[in-house]
């Protein structure tokens, strides 16, 4: 073990900030670094922050993490600390002014400079401060650690061109800029050949694919090209806007075998005022009507939103649109938030601010309608047979139930019977539902069939290379940046499908 230097990557915010660190830490790892045991809590020789900007309070978050981390360098010889993603786009001047031990300073576009950065600190003893105004390279072109053996994030598109007013999201990650189509498949098949059966196809406007290259189809096209790939079982993705949500989109995912029954779209109101307000081009009619349409064609679709409640202006009229939007919508899950001030965005210098014991009644409303409607929607997949991937990490009591955990083809948490033969995270399990809750369903029966897979393979490959590596080098997983109990603007989720494949950003999307 001597000589060797171990990293750790604190992950906050959207499913951007997620493969942004799985690019981290592939490129520590390609400059000599091992991931440092789990639980390490900050005892690395190593530690990157890869911030979110749109999270309340998110600077007072990584300056406290940063003060408890002080000390620990002070006691450690070469320790670097290191700050990148959004609130370092943001915030690049101050880091260093206010926690003048942290080493580099790098931006959202330039996350491969990182272990240049950090030799050159070392070299010149003095922190490094680079952050690039436009994108130097595509991440999902750089070295990988991956979270997971049987599923993984692919990058189709990075930047935004909207301009929502409660939103900084496209300030931080600049303008829309495509990738190229034959790149994105030529991953997807080199990942599919190293056992990853699931892919999520990820942007911070997903759908608008193709408006860099004026290609209104572009987006269709590549879910219709994932249906040709062989070996590849699920493909999803996140998060898309209903501005670009064409009718060419809906028949893709209706006629694509592989591409999920599983829809992730923020609605962020009902009201069409209050859409207005945000900046947000449809309005209540033109969302339902989109909802309609995905229904018509895919039946059993498992359709989820995220909604900001209290928004500047915001009446109980408006609030009641939301809520009638909802209740026609009926949304298998819906991640409700408190709408909170953000510095840099319009909407935190509008008249109207909801006085904050008025956002959270209206919150607690929306919540409780919410989860009654998930429960009866979840409640309908009673005696349903269903295909489970099993999962690595879902089900927190399974160790005590004897149960195991997977997610259903619409992204439906499925607790299930333990079959009698070994079955390992990327397998698939055929069960038959017997009992709902609201944000899971039960398969209490002895199991249909199981069938073992070559991402099952690939992970029972890895965990046995990863379990052979001398102690102390073991690879833990990053936090997914949920944030803390009691925040006020944490998301609550009325559902069952808010896990690894749909975890929207933010009020953003």
């Amino acid at each position: 073990m001597d000589g060797l230097k171990t990293y750790e990557v604190r992950t906050y915010g959207c499913q951007m900030n997620v493969h942004d660190s799985e690019r981290l830490s592939g490129l520590l790892e390609g400059a000599g670094y091992v991931r440092a045991a789990e639980g390490s809590d900050g005892d690395a020789d190593v530690v990157v922050f890869n911030t979110c900007a749109v999270r309340e309070n998110a600077d007072n978050k990584l300056y406290g993490n940063l003060g408890r981390l002080a000390p620990m360098k002070t006691k450690r010889p070469g320790m670097q600390i290191a700050v990148g993603g959004c609130l370092a786009q943001k915030d690049r001047d101050t880091i260093v002014e206010r926690a003048p031990w942290v080493d580099v300073v790098f931006g959202t576009h330039n996350i491969g400079k990182l272990p240049v950065l950090l030799e050159r600190a070392r070299i010149q003893e003095e922190a490094q401060i680079e952050i690039a105004e436009s994108l130097e390279a595509f991440p999902s072109t750089l070295p990988t650690r991956r979270e997971s053996a049987y599923a993984a994030w692919v990058s189709i598109s990075v930047g935004c061109n909207n301009t929502c007013t409660f939103c900084i999201v496209p300030a931080l990650r600049g303008k829309e800029k495509d990738r190229r189509t034959g790149d994105i498949l030529a991953e997807i098949e080199a990942l599919v050949a190293e056992g990853v059966s699931e892919i999520t196809l990820l942007g911070q406007n997903v759908n608008a694919y193709g408006s860099d290259i004026g290609d209104r189809e572009a987006f269709s096209k590549l879910l219709r090209a994932c249906g040709r790939i062989e070996g590849l079982e699920r493909v999803r993705f996140t998060s898309p806007h209903p501005r670009d949500f064409t009718d060419d989109v809906i028949a893709a995912m209706a006629e694509t075998p592989n591409v999920m029954p599983q829809l992730h779209m923020p609605m962020q109101s009902g009201s069409d005022t209050i859409l207005k307000a945000m900046r947000r081009s449809y309005r209540q009619e033109r969302f339902l009507g989109i909802i309609e349409k995905v229904r018509a064609a895919m039946p059993d679709a498992a359709i989820s939103t995220d909604i900001i409640v209290g928004f500047p202006g915001e009446t109980e009229e408006d609030f009641e649109q939301t809520m009638h939007a909802v209740r026609e919508a009926r949304f298998a899950n819906a991640f409700t938030f408190q709408y909170s001030k953000r510095p840099g965005t319009p909407a935190a210098e509008m008249e109207g601010q909801i006085p904050k014991e008025v956002v959270q009644e209206r919150y607690m409303r929306l919540s409780a309608l919410q989860e009654e409607i998930s429960w009866g929607e979840n409640k309908k997949q009673v005696g349903r047979t269903l295909e489970i991937m099993v999962a690595e990490g879902e089900g927190r009591k399974d160790g005590a139930t004897h149960r195991l955990s997977g997610r259903a083809p619409d992204n439906r948490l499925v607790h299930f019977t333990k079959p009698d033969e070994d079955v390992r995270p990327g397998d698939v399990v055929t069960v038959e539902i017997t009992y709902a809750a609201p944000h899971h369903l039960l398969a209490e029966g002895t199991p249909v069939a199981v069938r073992r897979t070559r991402s099952g393979d690939a992970w029972e490959k890895r965990n046995a290379a990863e379990a052979a590596k001398p102690a102390g080098v073991m690879l833990g997983l990053p936090g997914i940046g949920a944030p803390a109990p009691g925040s006020s603007d944490r998301p609550r989720s009325a559902s069952t499908a808010s896990g690894r494949s749909t975890y929207p950003g933010t009020q953003r999307g």
